[in-house]
């Protein structure tokens, strides 16, 4: 190879040329010809303008010159020289060894160092996504102050790849950091971390400070890093960090120098950096990475096989990479075997392993680095049945003091175990380390203490749910006493107890489930019970179906007749209003009817008269249905008492809906008036807001009779109260039928901006609560863009 450059500049200058055109970094370099990368760093500045021929020719020899590109760089170096030397005086050994003529000063003992001992870990060629965790380091390489020398943390759960990207980071990078990339395992998840002496030992000499200049004290050692990082662009690596005081040691203090920690710890104490919390990859970006590791083609034969495996694999990068070394190490092996095998969640974690690489002892790392009472919350939390759990919750099944457990919750949240909600005080596990931790709970809890601990979960969390639930209904006593299992946390009001049931759902629901299969079925009863209001608020919950017909079994098991018939009539009206099985919640109505007329119970004979009307009605039999909410709403307005008054009103509503429907629009508006008298009169022992809400359920009811009437100036008012009341009472699955007939009359009336407006909050809404009516929301936006015809009737969805 020849010289490539002129014989013109200085030996600084024509170096650079040298190794720019080679291609080569500062590291290469420095490595082949057996110098230090700061000795080289000076040379290319000038700082060092003669070095010694030994260095010349191992410069020349690593770059490939040929014999006259040698002599030009000698003859560079040699007028740099100095021309006389005092008598007496030798030169250092660093020097003769590649180094300047002159230590740096300040730098004692700072000499090229033979080889690199802290070479950056390979890069993997399949390494996949990360791309804007990725861009966001460039960018702060291109912008990066030596003032204030970057810090960038990565950190996360196990699994997610925290190495592997910083790796992938730094070599991406590495042509930024001219002066040398050093990597140091940190050891974090051992049961003894490198102490920060130690590492900052082997980072000075991997930068060429000789073992006798390395100071003894860890103070020292730290200062002269950051002395000799001050002018040097170096790249370095912290892989798996224990904790800050195991980091701040081994940051430069200023220099063009960038720090990548990674750490399964948040390492939240660690001040002015740059966090880069990794998350799991998207759907698409697994089944790349499979692609990659296993070859496309095997992909393209079985692609929905690589989504599932991937979807198995929690779309974890280290559970991925695994199933796809198996596969790549078995070619004739199909993806839908191993899809199989994952599939039984028993066997999951055995078969996520592909030699040394296991997901199971990538979590074991971080579970034998917690304290003991830590572990415990950990494998206790897995009995949580939501797909997320509070600190309560946690507390309960550790029988900790809610305030501990939440610490420990937060310790396990920083170290990656768990996943904290992003605006709520709740925690969620990655599927395969639920697996791990309820795998270590079966391992190392007895049984008679797991099943205390669910027992005792349960039972709280029932009678907070009624307490909660009880809130809603006509008679309702916050606070009082013995009501919920902690006062100090009880929920004061509606809101709050909304809140609490709507996010504990599924732990209530399956504390339920426990408690019948337990034989609780007096407690099953009184939550069903107490939940009946509430689920009004609800309606769109297919949960409620369930719930009432355990408290149906559990009626049946007591043989309480009585109980059966009220919860009979619970379940028709969830199977109409919840699942939209009307089959079915005719024959729950019916056999409602059949108890209640053979234990007398007259105001459950009204309610299964009405849900049976119901139900006809939305199975197309409409005279029948007509016929039988008249009965209903007959039978209702002879009893006395403040339910069979509310039954009543139930009932008018539903018969002046149906014969609308049947076009006899002026009929409805007059059983729909007599009930807004009714409700304006009161009803005697019922609350205010609860008539308030029949009102407005009634007015949803008139402005619709009215729009159908095609009076739709009049209809605007009666819809517009509906809407501003059951928002107030934050009734979403009241509110938004009653937005979309208001967006309707407003298409009618010619407003089209207000009624685009008012049907897209009523779309997206009723789409999020997936009731049918969002597909009539979506046919009335196209109107608004392809007017055709008439509307379509009106429909309401009123209990």
């Amino acid at each position: 190879m020849g010289s490539g450059t002129s014989a013109t500049g200085g030996f600084g200058e024509r170096l650079y040329g040298l190794r720019t055109s080679a291609g080569l970094s500062q590291e290469e370099l420095a490595h082949a010809a057996g110098v230090s990368v700061r000795a080289l760093s000076d040379l290319e500045r000038g700082r060092s303008r003669g070095p010694q021929r030994r260095t010349v020719q191992a410069l020349a020899a690593a770059l490939g010159l040929d014999p006259a590109g040698a002599r030009e760089l000698e003859q560079a170096a040699s007028l740099g020289r100095p021309r006389t030397r005092p008598r007496h005086t030798t030169a250092p050994a660093d020097a003769e060894a590649g180094g300047s003529a002159r230590e740096p000063a300040g730098r004692p003992g700072v000499r090229p160092a033979p080889h690199h001992s802290l070479a950056l870990p390979r890069d993997l060629n399949d390494f996949t996504a990360r791309d804007s965790a990725l861009s966001r380091l460039l960018a702060l390489v291109e912008h990066l102050d030596p003032a204030h020398p970057p810090v960038a943390v990565i950190c996360g759960q196990p699994g997610l790849g925290k190495t592997s990207f910083a790796v992938h980071a730094a070599h991406t990078l590495a042509s930024h950091f001219p002066d040398g990339q050093f990597a140091v395992d940190l050891r974090g998840m051992d049961p003894q971390p490198t102490l920060p002496r130690d590492a900052l030992a082997r980072l000075l000499r991997a930068l060429g400070v000789a073992d006798s200049a390395v100071p003894a004290a860890t103070e020292d050692r730290c200062g002269l890093l950051r002395s000799v990082l001050r002018d040097r662009r170096v790249l370095l690596l912290l892989d798996n960090a224990a904790d800050e005081d195991q980091v701040r040691p081994l940051l430069p203090g200023t220099g063009p120098s960038l720090t990548l920690v990674t750490s399964r710890h948040a390492l939240a104490g660690l001040e002015a950096v740059y966090r880069t919390e990794l998350a799991l990859l998207r759907r698409e970006e697994a089944v790349e990475m499979l692609s990659r590791i296993i070859g496309p083609e095997r992909v393209r034969q079985e692609e929905q096989a690589a989504g599932d495996l991937t979807e198995l694999c929690g779309h974890l990068p280290l559970a991925v990479r695994i199933a796809g070394q198996r596969l790549a190490s078995r070619p004739g092996e199909r993806i839908a075997k191993l899809v199989t095998q994952l599939a039984v969640h028993k066997n999951r974690l055995d078969a996520l392993q592909a030699g040394s690489l296991q997901v199971r002892a990538a979590f074991a790392l971080s579970y034998r680095q917690l304290s003991p009472q830590a572990r415990i919350v950990f494998r206790r939390a897995s009995l949580a049945a939501a797909p997320d759990f509070s600190p309560e919750t946690a507390a309960l099944l550790a029988d900790l003091p809610v305030r501990q457990a939440a610490g420990y919750v937060r310790d396990l949240a920083h170290a990656g175990l768990l996943q904290p909600h992003p605006t709520a005080d709740r925690y969620r596990f990655h599927d395969l380390l639920a697996l791990f931790a309820a795998e270590q709970l079966d391992e190392e809890d007895e049984p008679a203490h797991i099943r205390a601990a669910q027992d005792r979960a349960d039972r709280w969390v029932l009678r907070r749910a009624d307490a909660a639930a009880r809130l809603f209904g006509t008679d309702c006593h916050p606070g009082a006493p013995g009501s919920d299992p902690g006062l100090a946390t009880a929920p004061a009001d509606r809101e709050q107890a909304g809140i609490w049931l709507k996010a504990e759902r599924a732990q209530w629901a399956a504390a339920l489930g426990r408690a019948q299969a337990a034989d609780r079925h007096q407690q099953v009863i009184d939550v069903a019970e107490a939940m009946h209001w509430f689920s009004d608020h609800t309606q769109h919950w297919e949960l409620w179906a369930e719930v009432f017909q355990r408290a149906v079994d559990a009626a049946r098991a007591l043989g309480s007749r009585r109980d059966e018939a009220v919860h009979l009539n619970y379940l028709a009206w969830a199977c109409n209003m919840c699942l939209y099985d009307h089959a079915a919640a005719l024959a729950a109505a019916e056999a409602a009817l059949a108890v209640a007329r053979e234990v007398n119970d007259q105001l459950q004979v009204g309610w299964a008269l009405g849900h049976t009307a119901g139900a006809l009605r939305r199975l197309g039999r409409s005279d029948e249905s007509i016929a039988r909410f008249r009965e209903a709403a007959d039978h209702l307005g002879r009893q006395t008492g403040t339910e069979s008054r509310l039954a009543e009103l139930t009932c008018l509503n539903m018969l002046g809906e149906q014969l609308r429907r049947a076009g006899r629009s002026e009929e409805a508006l007059t059983i729909h008036r007599r009930s807004e008298a009714i409700c304006q009169a009161g009803v005697p022992g019922a609350a205010h807001e609860l008539v308030g809400l029949y009102l407005a359920a009634t007015r949803q009811q008139i402005g619709n009779d009215l729009a159908a009437l095609r009076r739709w100036a009049a209809a605007e008012a009666p819809l517009r109260y509906a809407l501003t009341r059951f928002e107030a009472a934050k009734m979403p699955a009241w509110s938004e039928p009653a937005r979309l007939d208001l967006g309707i009359a407003l298409r009618h009336l010619g407003r089209r901006e207000e009624a685009r407006e008012v049907l897209t909050a009523a779309h997206d809404a009723l789409a999020r609560l997936n009731t049918p009516r969002r597909i009539e929301a979506a046919a009335e936006l196209r109107k608004l863009t392809h007017p055709t015809g008439p509307a379509s009737p009106l429909h309401t969805q009123l209990r």
